[in-house]
């Protein structure tokens, strides 16, 4: 078995629970797919094709309004599963997954999906357990868009997303245009916040990259009263 697809199904959370030998199993039965940046890996209110687990890049899950307006919900980098609600409620995919950056992607088609399921009944239940943490992040998602100015959103969004790996402490691999996205707003007003951040030496931005330097500032920010 190829290398990245066993890690990918090794690392990602959703099949933590289950045994070596049943990620093992699940791992064969996926179909390796490629993505360019900017490739949609499928669209809100598609047919369930099946389980998409990355193993490497990074998606977009994004939702559009009819007016054309596009929110971003969150970015899934690898190892990570996404559109697991649909295997279990039989509906469409609820969002639009889209590559950010070129992506190694394993789909489990939802037929082989349910087989493996009906071979070991006790993984649903397991993995049951991982989608519900991803619904209260959900929740937690609307709460943030739907109370509190853009500034206390994007002081949250900052510290939420700030990389542990990154090579300089602090650092945020998310692009203007990216926030805004994940703030339902445009990418005009998260840089006017940005750079009201930076006067106030909360957040320094160099050649687009923004890097917190008051952590103790900015979650004040984040954690002021709605």
């Amino acid at each position: 078995m190829p290398p990245l697809r066993y890690e990918t199904f090794d690392q990602t959370s959703l099949f933590a629970s289950l045994t070596p030998e049943e990620r093992q199993e699940i791992a064969a039965l996926a179909v390796e797919k490629s993505y360019e940046p900017g490739q949609s890996l499928f669209y809100e209110g598609d047919p369930c094709e099946g389980l998409y687990v990355i193993g490497s890049g990074t998606v977009k899950i994004s939702k559009t309004s009819s007016s054309g307006r596009e929110i971003m919900l969150m970015l899934e980098s690898a190892p990570s599963s996404v559109a697991e609600v649909p295997l279990f409620d039989g509906g469409g995919y609820p969002a639009t997954v889209t590559a950010l950056r070129a992506t190694v992607a394993f789909l489990v088609r939802k037929d082989d999906f349910r087989r493996f399921c009906t071979q070991h009944p006790e993984v649903p239940i397991k993995m049951l357990a991982v989608v519900g943490r991803r619904l209260r992040q959900l929740v937690g998602l609307i709460e943030s868009v739907t109370f509190g100015s853009v500034r206390q959103r994007l002081a949250r969004t900052l510290l939420e997303s700030a990389s542990p790996e990154a090579a300089t402490p602090g650092q945020i691999p998310l692009t203007h245009e990216e926030l805004a996205l994940r703030l339902g707003t445009v990418r005009e007003v998260v840089s006017r916040n940005l750079a009201r951040f930076q006067a106030e030496g909360i957040v320094r931005i160099v050649k687009r990259q923004i890097v917190i330097t008051d952590p103790a500032a900015l979650r004040a920010e984040a954690e002021t009263e709605f």
